[in-house]
């Protein structure tokens, strides 16, 4: 019987895992750190004193390739949000608050009520969006969207920054184009916000393992893959610091790993070369968020902030595209960020127990249109090889969305 190998126990490698394991192939992982998860976990910090996870993410209802791997490993309840698509906003320069609230059905007709845009916005502000269907490769959100101060300030920027972690001078327009279709012209069935009640951990990783043990798929941790021998057409060999694995002749493998470390393992191969990072920083306050439990987070203008995610008495933090806030003291970030934190959960007059900050400085590969078409497709020069991860073609922006899809198209690649 043949095995496929899969290389990183990711988000990409337990996808491709998961959809190999359903169609009844024998399935091995190995993974160079000491658990699963990737960009994707959770982990006891010793300064808080709380569990919190490595990033914050914020998933749409109708992310269809998340919820479905959700729904298989049995794990759609660990994700709550409000029952309608409703996003919470603050100006922290003013205290001025409003609601992004759209309407469940396919046409738009919150665009037309004031209460239910931003303040100083038109109906013509969020139509513009339509534009990205149209959006050349080479075009940046700045040179498709033209609309006014006020609603990129309090709106679309918000948006580009938070789903391509890159300014809209810098973001690629053309990968709007399917959170366009998939999201936001289906309505607001397809946009209430989800978030991991308990972490990235008990939601997409502790529950996909659970389900691959059952099947009988082996895990080696602290395996890292150190170079792929091969016969010009396929790999024969998976050389890992420790051992060897030779593959039989119907073996297959899915490479789950960083773009840089699959440029390493495969001469030629074509990858991006440009990052951007991701600055988190996570408060233990005095008492419970006074966030709602449906709806445990809020936006951020005119701050440092862009978006707040509470659970219990943990408020975290998510700046996006943060490459000179990334080159700061740690220290001095979290003082920066908690005036944000403060006035936007009405905490003024509190301090924050304690404080970590965390700085993801490849988050992503830098989504811009330079950068697009170095993004390589699954199928590779080696008929038995292919690639997952949400630096890979996918036509979608590296999100956790993208990562799970790019495991299923790995997967069906194999097939």
């Amino acid at each position: 019987m043949s095995t496929v190998h899969i290389i990183g126990a990711g988000l990409a490698g337990l996808s491709a895992a998961i959809e190999l394991a359903r169609s009844g192939y024998a399935v091995r992982i190995y993974e160079q750190a000491v658990r699963a998860g990737g960009r994707c976990r959770s982990f006891h910090d010793a300064a808080l004193d709380r569990l919190i996870d490595n990033g914050n993410h914020l998933l749409l209802s109708g992310n269809s390739s998340a919820m479905r791997y959700l729904a298989t490993i049995g794990a759609t309840d660990r994700l709550v949000g409000p029952a309608r698509a409703r996003f919470p906003f603050v100006d922290v320069r003013d205290g001025r608050r409003w609601m992004i609230a759209v309407n469940r059905g396919p046409i738009p007709f919150w665009m037309w009520s004031a209460h239910r845009r931003a303040p100083g916005t038109t109906a013509a502000d969020y139509l513009a969006g339509m534009r990205f269907l149209r959006a050349g490769p080479d075009e940046t959100v700045k040179d498709v969207l033209a609309v006014s101060d006020r609603a990129m300030e309090f709106y679309w920027d918000p948006v580009i920054v938070g789903v391509l972690n890159a300014s809209p001078d810098i973001a690629a327009a053309s990968l709007m184009r399917p959170v366009m279709t998939e999201i936001f012209a289906r309505g607001g069935n397809a946009c209430r916000p989800r978030i991991a009640a308990n972490g990235l951990s008990d939601t997409f990783i502790d529950p996909a393992l659970d389900w691959l043990a059952a099947r009988g798929v082996e895990i080696r941790y602290g395996a890292r893959l150190a170079g792929l021998i091969h016969d010009g057409e396929r790999v024969t060999t998976l050389s890992f610091t420790r051992e060897q694995v030779d593959l039989g002749p119907s073996d297959k493998v899915v490479l789950a790993v960083p773009g840089p470390v699959a440029g390493d393992l495969l001469p030629g191969l074509v990858v991006p070369t440009a990052y951007s990072p991701i600055v988190n920083v996570h408060y233990r306050l005095a008492g419970p968020a006074p966030l709602s439990d449906d709806m445990p987070f809020i936006g951020v203008v005119g701050g440092i902030a862009q978006w707040i995610f509470t659970r219990g008495d943990v408020a975290s933090v998510t700046v996006s595209a943060a490459s000179g806030l990334a080159e700061e003291a740690a220290d001095d970030i979290a003082s920066a960020v908690w005036r944000n934190v403060a006035t936007a959960l009405k905490l003024a007059s509190q301090k924050p127990v304690a404080w970590r900050v965390i700085k993801e400085r490849r988050a992503t590969f830098e989504q811009s249109p330079e950068q697009l078409p170095r993004r390589p497709k699954s199928r590779t020069q080696y008929r038995n090889l292919v690639l997952a991860g949400d630096w890979t073609a996918t036509g979608l922006p590296a999100t956790i969305e993208g990562a799970i899809r790019s495991g299923v198209f790995a997967a069906t690649a194999l097939q």
